[in-house]
């Protein structure tokens, strides 16, 4: 793209989260003039601690903060899969240098916020980025020279193009597919724990999933291990509607019964919960349209089970990036290919965590399947399986639709 054509367009990013501080990096470095919309009267993330895989770190460097991210990082030694009924190993990965040597990045965990500010330094710090929080965007419209999109005052905001970042509940998304979102009935329940807190037989450099039937609990190290993320999941009684408040250690509780005691006594630990009801979508075959698309969770969202909802977004950014620069700024042209290369990836990846959190959750003879699958595998056989998700490359992001 020329630098006069390129300087001479803008496009608006809705939402302020970590799809939308990247996407609007991977704009600027185009040269491309970015406003991004944010309804929270300041730009933060929320929520605890989240898991980075190689292809994050590959689309973190394709965005130039790489560097930022590893000094807020904890990299661990392996993953592991333990069972929760009777504590015995079923999967030992390790995740050090054998699997940086594999796929060129290291695997590691990070508190949520301290990957928002490593993509937020780089965007405040762009001329091109300019900022508006406190405004929510309640509607859209586009013709063929641009879109105008409407906050809840009713100020409108004219550009080239329009980048739905604003999350599940997505305005964009509404204004473009109006579809429905899929309750999971799957509750999920975040603490961080100081490591004083933590019991020191848990005090592992790893991200542990310990799988129990209907129910499973996370932990890894956060913040040069000052601090563990702790993640307990299960399957609720009630009715759910998709949403996040304040979360009692009593229901905790009552879902781990028959839990075996060392990863149980990780319940009491935190002084205080998050609660989210989580949901999905099913895939759709088309997500732009004209100048208007979407990126990350109002993209594909995806339950938690394969760690790679932020790692989607992050890739998401890098790709659409690539196709603004392969089309010369032409944004219906850029959002296609975008699209071409994100649906049937971020749809395999959101299959598999659906399929991945059945795994998990087993019981009674599935769990006994569960315990036997990987039996024997060697590491290069974990790297093997895990190469179409963890191997993807900034400079690959859209081959086959080039």
């Amino acid at each position: 793209m020329s630098e006069t054509n390129s300087k001479s367009r803008r496009v608006l990013v809705i939402g302020g989260g970590i799809g939308g501080l990247a996407a609007a990096l991977a704009l600027a470095r185009q040269g491309i003039r970015v406003q991004l919309l944010e309804q929270a009267p300041e730009i933060k993330e929320i929520g605890a601690g989240i898991q980075l895989a190689a292809n994050a770190f590959n689309a973190l460097d394709a965005l130039g903060v790489g560097a930022a991210a590893r000094s807020r990082s904890v990299f661990t030694d392996t993953m592991m899969l333990m069972d929760a009924i009777d504590a015995h190993e079923v999967v030992r990965i390790d995740v050090g240098a054998p699997y940086r040597a594999r796929f060129g990045n290291p695997y590691a965990v990070i508190h949520r916020a301290d990957i928002h500010l490593s993509i937020l330094e780089a965007v405040q710090d762009h001329p091109l980025i300019q900022f508006r929080t406190d405004t929510q965007v309640c509607g859209m419209e586009q013709d063929a020279d641009g879109v105008t999109v409407i906050d809840q005052h009713g100020e409108r905001y004219r550009a080239d193009a329009v980048i739905g970042c604003d999350g599940v509940k997505s305005e964009i998304r509404k204004a473009l597919i109006g579809d429905e979102h899929r309750v999971t009935g799957h509750v999920v329940y975040r603490a961080v724990v100081d490591v004083a807190d933590m019991p020191k037989d848990l005090q592992i450099n790893a991200p542990v999933v310990w799988a129990g039937p209907h129910c499973h609990l996370v932990h890894y190290p956060l913040r040069g291990g000052q601090q563990y993320n702790l993640v307990v999941t299960f399957h609720s009684r009630e009715q759910e509607e998709w949403g996040v408040r304040e979360g009692s250690k009593e229901e905790v509780l009552s879902y781990f019964e028959g839990i075996h005691p060392l990863p149980h006594q990780m319940l009491d630990r935190p002084k205080s919960w998050k609660r989210w009801a989580t949901a999905d979508r099913d895939p759709v075959e088309r997500w732009s349209f004209g100048r208007a698309t979407i990126l990350g969770d109002a993209a594909h969202p995806m339950t938690q089970y394969l760690a790679q909802g932020a790692c989607q977004a992050l890739e998401d950014a890098v790709t659409l990036g690539a196709a603004v620069a392969a089309t010369d700024g032409d944004f219906e042209a850029a959002f296609k290919l975008y699209e071409q290369a994100r649906i049937p990836r971020t749809a395999r990846v959101l299959y598999s965590a659906r399929e991945m959190g059945r795994i998990y959750h087993a019981k009674g003879v599935e769990r006994q399947v569960r315990n036997s699958m990987w039996v024997g595998r060697t590491q290069e056989q974990f790297y093997d399986a895990l190469q179409w998700l963890h191997g993807w490359r900034a400079e690959d992001c859209l081959k086959g639709v080039v």
